[in-house]
Order: structure tokens, then sequence, then C-alpha cells
């Protein structure tokens, strides 16, 4: 059981937590979640004591071990295999003892001791848990300082897995994995031995792989049982009961006061006056439900989309270094209404075709054509280094639309979801989130058809991501998004590209296939991502997927021609219905009135049934394109 009692903490003068109190069960999995800034880091501080609080006590049973990620990755030259291993200081010991020990009685219990603790079946979990992560056996045996600084942070994370301590302690862990690294982890936590809490704005992570919901607001801890589903279920009705609460608290309130001021004056009323003011003060108050207000996230529609393909690429291959391509063999289209995730795991080349699409990285060899006047917008995490630190958003704007007046400039930045406090604020001060929807608002600035995200979501809140969903969703331009966030995937896209095996090919599994491959195999095997069929050449394959497009060109293009027709019926209904809610036009007009409801009738009817043809057609071409 671990027990904070009325904890308080400040950070730098700011109290994040105040008289806040938690019990876990152990063997309980938590996610902590809340908005930026609320606090979960610094309790994660005052739980492994490096952060003394004010008030209260922590109280973890005396000899459980907690652990989480170094804060700096091992960078030294020890095989990544030797880093994991040594994590588990206690088996690390015995067996620096049993090189040295002497006595028959102490090596009887080195030996009884390393069994018990499964020692010898150590490096094999060591390597299950680096595989799991994304390291070949090859990788495993190179030294930590031949990899990057993501990558190292997957062996410090791959070390403290391996330790097991009693609480393991993990803040924001995927945001340095890709999608099938988060989904292993996934599987991994769910299947942990001992008590977990975990940071994440991972939807997906929080719904499988945790039991509870640890929710910080307002300076508070509140414990829910289930997954982040069933925890936004019961947040929504315990604030719907407290704001009744508070309404019926405050009328009752108010039949007292009002009793209390037309009486106390009169000598015959003075007791029960007194009686109800006494009364008053018992009856106390019901905080109201306070909503933090999440800034949307929009994304400017293209003035013209071109006609499709906006992308065709045929024999195509790409790199970094003439004569060695990353990718190569790449015959494909990207069509004016295409929602495309790519999936592989990191080092497959992902951000490379994204950079190949976007412009950035000439093709070595094959042919790509653009459609005319194309307009890309792209967005990388890395690029965050781009911003000025010194200048604002509002000055990043300013560079962007010059003469424009001040006013316009922001409102433009509003469009970007940055908070109106927030756009004189210096780059450099705003939050990795801020910073993030900054970055994604100057990439698609001018409108573009095609819009790229590579990792867009690594410092969004989940309310942010939110707001990234419904933002890219009402975007009318064709969209590429590299994510390890499976729930903005799944909400966001209806087509999956693998990037793996050196080239880019259709996925025809959902997720939920994806995800079950990943975590079936335990580490990515190209044959075990790719359908075994025999009969049919990939080049041959390829020619029928293309053929069988091109067959269902005109059905594709009446269903665009009905979607666009519903939009346009939805918009005269729209302003039918907002001239029929003014009633001076039945006092002053009844005929036009009439004649407005006559509209408005045929409009729906015609609404209806261009809904019905659309879901006929769709579900046609759906079935063909399965075929």
């Amino acid at each position: 059981m671990i027990t904070l009692t009325e904890i308080s903490a400040r950070i730098a003068g700011r109290l994040l937590l105040d008289n806040a109190s938690l019990s876990l069960p152990s063997g309980t999995k938590a996610g902590l979640v809340g908005r930026n800034g609320a606090g979960k880091s610094t309790l994660f501080r005052v739980i492994t004591g490096d952060l003394g609080s004010e008030t209260g006590s922590v109280s973890i049973p005396k000899a459980a071990r907690i652990g989480q990620v170094a804060q700096e990755a091992p960078g030294t030259e020890q095989p990544l295999i030797e880093i994991v291993l040594a994590a588990d200081k206690e088996r690390a010991a015995l067996l620096a003892e049993a090189e040295t020990a002497s006595d028959p009685h102490r090596i009887a219990e080195i030996q009884m001791r390393l069994v018990d603790i499964d020692a010898h079946s150590a490096e094999a979990r060591a390597a299950s848990i680096l595989a799991g992560l994304g390291f070949d056996r090859d990788a495993q045996a190179r030294p930590a300082s031949s990899f990057s600084g993501g990558w190292r942070m997957r062996v410090a994370l791959a070390a403290v897995l391996f330790a097991e301590p009693d609480l393991l302690l993990l803040d924001e862990p995927t945001n340095y994995l890709d999608l099938e690294g988060t989904m292993w982890l996934e599987d991994y936590i769910r299947r942990y031995p001992h008590t977990v809490i975990i940071i994440s704005h991972d939807r997906d992570l929080l719904n499988n792989a945790v039991n509870s919901i640890v929710h910080l607001d307002q300076k508070k801890l509140t414990f829910y049982r289930g997954n982040y589903d069933q925890f936004e279920r019961q947040k929504a009705e315990a604030d719907e009961l407290q704001t009744k609460a508070k309404a019926k608290n405050e009328a009752a309130r108010k039949h007292l006061q009002s009793f209390i001021d037309r009486f106390k004056a009169k000598a015959s009323k003075a007791r029960q006056a007194q009686s109800r003011v006494k009364a008053l003060e018992r009856m106390g108050t019901v905080a109201a439900v306070i909503e933090d207000h999440v800034q949307p996230i929009t994304f400017p529609e293209p003035e013209k989309q071109p006609a499709s393909p906006i992308v065709a690429v045929q024999g195509g291959a790409v790199g970094y270094q003439p004569g060695k391509p990353i990718l190569k063999n790449l015959n494909l289209r990207i069509d004016n209404d295409d929602r495309i995730a790519l999936l592989g795991s990191n080092g497959n080349g992902k951000s490379t075709f994204a950079k190949f699409i976007s412009g950035r990285l000439a093709p070595e060899s094959g042919e790509v054509k653009l459609a005319p006047s194309l307009k890309i917008g792209f967005f990388a995490q890395h690029q965050l280094d781009d911003l000025i630190p010194e200048q604002s958003a509002v000055e990043h704007v300013r560079r962007l639309m010059p003469g424009d007046p001040e006013a316009k400039v922001r409102a433009r930045v509003a469009q970007m979801g940055l908070a109106t406090e927030k756009m004189a604020t210096a780059a450099k001060d705003l939050s990795g989130g801020e910073k993030a929807r900054l970055l994604m608002g100057l990439a698609a600035f001018h409108a573009p058809n095609l819009l790229i995200l590579d990792e867009p979501t690594n410092h969004l809140d989940i309310d942010s991501r939110r707001a990234l969903i419904e933002a890219l969703n009402d975007y009318e331009g064709a969209v590429i998004l590299i994510s390890h966030d499976r729930h903005l995937i799944e909400a966001t896209v209806d087509r999956l590209w693998l990037v793996n095996g050196g080239t880019v090919t259709a996925f025809e599994g959902d997720m939920d296939e994806y995800r079950d491959l990943i975590v079936a195999s335990g580490k990515k095997k190209e044959e075990k991502l790719q359908p075994a069929d025999d009969a049919t050449s990939k080049a041959d394959q390829r020619k029928l997927n293309a053929e069988r497009r091109a067959s269902l060109t005109p059905l594709k293009k009446k269903i665009n021609e009905i979607e666009s027709l519903t939009a346009k019926l939805e918009k005269q209904i729209q302003a039918l219905d907002a001239e029929l809610a003014n009633p001076a036009l039945y006092e002053k007009t009844p005929a036009k009135a009439a004649e407005k409801a006559k509209q408005r009738g045929e409009a729906a009817a015609k609404l209806a049934a261009a809904e019905e043809e659309w879901l006929m057609l769709s579900s046609e071409y759906e079935e063909a394109m399965a075929g």
C-alpha cells in the first residue's frame, strides 16, 4: 500500500499540491493524468523523496524498491545488454561476490539466492525487453555511445523495466518510442507484477495498460477505478452531480437569506431570523465545477484542391548518400482526400519518406509527379528548434503577414490554438505544447493541399490531442501522419502504409491486427508483417491495385459530388432555420415565411435522398476496393 497524506509541495514558489491525499493498493496500475503544468512530475519527486513536502507524509513499505527512468541516458562504451543486466544491482553484486567467495556456506547462500531471483534467465529477459523496445541481437551488442539520445533513453527504460522495482514510476515513456515500441510497452505494463504509476497523454495506453486513474486537478488528487474512458464518464457524471448540488445549495441559501433580510429588523421575528443565520452558516457552499478551456486548433482550408492524384511516384528511390537509398521501389499515389498513417519501427525510413514527399529530399531515381500548384505543409518535432527563441508567436506570424493590421495577425495566431495571454510570450518561454501548436500553425500557414505531420503529439496533453483530432477531421486537404499515438491514428486516417524492408507498401489490416502482429512477435520481423502470398508478385499486385483504382474513378467522382451537394444543402438548411427562427418574419410577411418553410422541407428531402445515395455508393466503393 502506498499512502500520501495531506501532501503540499511548491516549485519556484508556485503551490502545485495542496493537502493532497491518495492511497494505492499494492499491484495497482495507475495512470496519473492532469493538464500540463499541473504538477504530475512534481508528485513523482515527492514520492521518491527528491522533493520534500511542506506538509503531510508519504508512506511506502520499508523494503519496497522504487524505480524510474534515469534522466540522463547511458552513453558509455558498454554494450546495451550489459547496461540492462547491471540494473539488477542485487544480481550483479551476488555474481561479483561469487567470483571471490571461499566460504562454502556463503557460496551456497549466494547460489540459492541467485536461483530465487531467477538470475540464470536474466540475460534472456534483458534481451527480450531490449527486443521489445526495438533493439535486435546485433544492436544489443553495440556500445551505448553509438546510439542517438532517443535510442539511449530506450536503453534507460529497458534497464528500469528489467530491474522490476516494487513501485515503477514512468513519466511520459512513449515520447521516445515509436508506435511499435508503445504497443509492446502497453502489453508489458499490463502484465507487470508490481505497482505502476505512469504519467501519459496516450489514451490507448491509459485504456489498455492500467486499471485505475489518478486525476491531479486544482492541486488535489482523486482516485478513479477503471481505465481512461471509464474515468472520463465518471468525471462527467460527478461534475454534473456537483453542478446540480451547487444549484440546489444556492437556491436554499437564497431562500434562507431572503427570510433573514426580510425579518431580521422585526422584533417578533428576530429569534427565527437568527436561527436562519446559523443554519446558513452550517449549510456551507458547494464548490463550482471549474472547467479548463482548451484552445481549439484550426488548419486553414486549401483555396482549391487539385485533381487526384496529387502525388504519383513510379520506381522511386531516396536516401542521404548517393548509391545508398534508404527507400527504393516506391510505386504509389496520393489522392486529394487521402488520410494516410505511416507504420513501421523507428529507423525504417518513415521520416525519410515524409521528407521525400514534402520535397526536402530529392529522389535518387524514378519519376515523381506533383499536381500543379500543389502546396505541402510539413511539421516535425525537431523543427521546434527552428523557432526564434526571443520572438513571440505574434512576431513569428507577422513575418508571414507583412503590412497586415495587428488584429488580423493576432486572429491568425488564435487559430493556431494559442491563448491571448500567450501571444506575446517569447518562444523560449512557451511550453512544449504551445511551441508545437505554433509550429503546426506555421507549417499550415499557406493553406496546404497536403499536410504532413511527423510526431505532432509529443508535447500535447489529452485535451490538446482531442483538439488536433478535431482540426484534422475538419481539414479538407490530404494528410500523411507519423505518430505513436494509436488513438490519433484511428480517429483521423483511413489508410495504413507500412515502411519496412526498404520500401513502402499498403498495410491492408487495421490497427488491431497490426498491434497483434507486433505484440505476438515481440520484435519487428519483416516476414511477420507481410502477408504470405506467393500466388501474385508484388509488381503484379501493384498493377492490379492501380487498375482497380482507375476503374473506380467515376464512382469515386460521383461520391465526391454527392458530398459537395450535401454540404451545400446543410448550409442552405442552416440559413433557412436562422430565418425561420425570427418571429418578425411571421408577423410582417407570413407568405414569405410559408415559402421559406416550404424551401426548408424541400432541402431536407433532397439532403435525405443524397445521404442515402452516398451511403449506397460508398458501400459499393469500399466493397470493390476490398475485393
